[in-house]
């Protein structure tokens, strides 16, 4: 076996994750991110993993890779100028989208709509029409499709989207389409709906497929030069990028459907949580992921992440299945700032990011942020260094801070408190998002902290939200890259099927499965998986008869095989009632149908750690002070280095490791597990 490398690039910094399956053995590095070149970063991050370690990157056989690329060219419209074919009449789809305004009623005054994806300008009706029994109702016009094309020569397009009218029944029109503009424009990149979501409902299925053709060229790009720059310092390598729903893209998959890869790096975080998680036996956690710019929460229930169908990037959302991530403008690089108007603290969501970061970094930053805050109070001490090379410069938080503080008329040390509270208050916001309001009690999970900045906040956000034990894993400010190089390779094939549930013919239904598994089984198939590996789940879209909204039930195939859909429609009955306070008792339909395969995770044994005698002096740095509830306490630091299963550290105490620091409060206590594991309890 070779070296599997797990790599996610963050807003601050890259973290790698490197595993060497046949020793059993992990390794790990942190470099300065590049945003200009997200690329530059990986490769210096991978180079930097091995020369420390004494490896050669030419045993280098697969690298996974958690990227925001198609989040960022979203974010910043940074896209390609795409143009749209639609059926005649339905120029204006993305213009009348749906009837919804984000907020309370004050949104409806607030709420300013984007610009579409794809300019009216850009847009062609083609002259055709099928119907919605899959049936040709009005023959395509070529000769008038060929012509209409030519607007789009010399004006700068560099995607094409095709969706047509009920394409996902017949895709007839839509396939003879992308033929005629291959012959047209050959050198234009081509998303076609049928091909990437062939389902219901004609302005989601155009808007998915404008985002795809939106990111195309850019994340095409960016794959290929990944690909190439790895194999000329690795030879032949396996390259798969990480899907909004936790699983891993081969690099082409990845680079013809980049739409599903808009949740990209949040995604790895959460493979990661659910990787160590099994390993330390809690099925239930809430992971709380937080970097350098924003905080990323989600829950996860038995072992498995909750996914919906709908992948949500600022005012872009697109029918693609992501893991139910919310993220908050809340970072070690969020800025605090007093308004003039209303002498009241504001931190976030403005972040000093990488460059210049924060002015503790000593690279130019001047403003407050939360790392500075952290710094003053003595949770981050002077003396820890970030990825090994980076020094904290205390002298600079304070003077930092101090600006906020003169501005609140408070002490440096109360104004700092204040900016940990305000954050910590935010992020416990998005925690209430995926439990509290989806109808799960935070009592019943366990938090799992990671990042360079979550194991900072975590035992303040434990106490806000009763969730115990606080988990904070080894290595946690590359827990997302982990997650990278551990999760499975991954496909899902989905078809539109509306029936009641009475009135489906479970053959039918068989062979459409069939016929999504067989196409779903092709992609793990050229990867060189086994089908004896492969697993494969079904899902089912239901909903009552008469309403819109759906929910997804997965169907394992043995009990379809056994019980048709009779246990899925019992589960949405009991998902509706936890949803939504109630169930009815009425005719339920199938919506969609969707097949998923998954390869098997990476060959990583179990990592125990030697136990400990029950002395953590061994462990002991240095003394400390750290400022909490208005006053100085004295505090212990430790290195998790050299900590054992066993131990058990009383706070105030602060625990040191090369990628991120851990604060336990006064009034908590923290033990480690046979893991390795932080687990964190209130003694109050």
């Amino acid at each position: 076996m070779g070296l599997r490398v797990g790599v996610d690039v963050g807003g601050t910094f890259t973290d790698i994750f490197l595993l060497d399956e046949s020793a059993n053995k992990t390794f790990t590095a942190k470099v300065p991110s590049t945003p200009a070149d997200p690329s530059e970063a990986v490769i210096a991050g991978i180079e930097k993993a091995c020369r420390e370690n004494g490896l050669d990157m030419a045993d280098i056989t697969h690298v996974m890779h958690g990227t925001t690329v198609a989040t960022n060219a979203v974010l910043t419209g940074n896209g390609a100028a795409v143009g749209l074919i639609v059926t005649e009449g339905y120029r204006q789809v993305l213009h009348l989208a749906r009837g919804f305004v984000p907020g309370a009623l004050s949104g409806w005054i607030n709420f300013v709509k984007g610009k579409p994806m794809a300019a009216l300008k850009y847009t062609i009706e083609a002259s055709e029409r099928i119907s919605a029994a899959g049936d040709v109702v009005r023959p395509l016009d070529e000769a008038k499709l060929r012509a209409d094309l030519q607007r789009f020569k010399g004006s700068g397009i560099g995607s094409i989207t095709i969706s047509l009218m009920n394409s996902y029944v017949n895709a007839e029109h839509e396939k003879r389409v992308e033929a005629i503009v291959r012959e047209e424009l050959p050198d234009v990149s081509i998303s076609v709906s049928s091909d990437t979501l062939p389902e219901m409902q004609e302005y989601e299925r155009a808007i998915t497929t404008v985002a795809n053709a939106f990111v195309k060229p850019v994340v095409s790009r960016y794959v290929s030069n990944l690909k190439n720059n790895l194999e000329a310092r690795t030879g032949e390598v396996k390259l798969s990028i990480l899907r909004s729903d936790g699983g891993l893209a081969t690099a082409a998959s990845a680079a013809d459907f980049p739409v599903n890869l808009l949740m990209s790096g949040p995604a790895g975080g959460v493979a990661g949580a659910i990787w160590v998680a099994k390993q330390a036996g809690f099925p239930n956690i809430i992971t709380f992921d937080m970097g350098g710019t924003s905080t990323d929460v989600c829950l996860v229930e038995g072992g498995e992440a909750q996914v919906r169908r709908e992948t949500v990037v600022h005012d872009v959302v697109v029918r693609a299945s992501s893991v139910d991530v919310r993220t908050v403008g809340a970072g070690g690089g969020s800025i605090a700032t007093v308004p003039e108007l209303t002498k009241a603290l504001r931190v976030g969501p403005q972040s000093a990011g990488a460059v210049p970061g924060p002015a503790a970094y000593n690279k130019g930053g001047t403003e407050p942020t939360v790392t500075d805050a952290n710094v003053v109070l003595g949770y981050l001490p002077a003396d820890a260094r970030l990825g090994g090379d980076m020094t904290i410069r205390r002298d600079l938080a304070l003077a930092a801070v101090q600006k906020t503080a003169d501005a609140l008329g408070l002490s440096v040390e109360a104004a700092a408190e204040g900016i940990i509270r305000i954050v910590n208050e935010n992020m416990f916001g998005a925690l209430r998002l995926v439990s509290v309001e989806q109808g799960y009690d935070p009592r019943n999970f366990s938090l799992m902290a990671f990042g360079g900045a979550g194991p900072l906040h975590a035992n303040a956000l434990g106490r806000l939200l009763q969730a115990w034990p606080v988990i904070v894993p080894r290595g946690p400010g590359v827990l997302c890259a982990a997650g990278d190089a551990t999760t499975r390779l991954r496909d899902e094939a989905s078809r539109t099927m509306i029936r009641t549930l009475d009135g489906i013919d479970l053959g039918e239904l068989k062979s459409i499965l069939d016929e999504l598994e067989q196409r779903v089984r092709a992609t793990l198939d050229v990867e060189g998986i086994p089908a004896d590996q492969q697993e494969i789940i079904y899902q089912v879209d239901l909903r009552y008869a008469g309403q819109s909204a759906d929910i997804t039930v997965a169907v394992p195939p043995a009990e379809f095989a056994e019980h048709g859909l009779a246990k899925a429609s019992e589960r949405f009955d009991q998902l509706h009632e936890q949803m939504f306070n109630f169930s009815l008792d009425k005719a339920k339909e199938l919506v969609n149908l969707r097949v998923i395969a998954q390869g098997p995770g990476a060959n990583v044994g179990q990592i125990e750690l030697a136990q400990g005698d029950g002395d953590v002096s061994r462990a002991a740095v240095h003394t400390t002070r750290v400022f909490d509830q208005g006053a100085w306490h004295e505090a212990i630091i430790y290195d998790r280095r050299k900590l054992l299963a066993g131990d058990r550290i009383n706070g105030p105490a602060i625990v040191t490791e090369l990628d991120s620091t851990t604060l336990i409060l006064p009034g908590s206590h923290a033990t480690v597990d046979t893991v390795g594991n932080l687990l964190i309890r209130d003694d109050r």
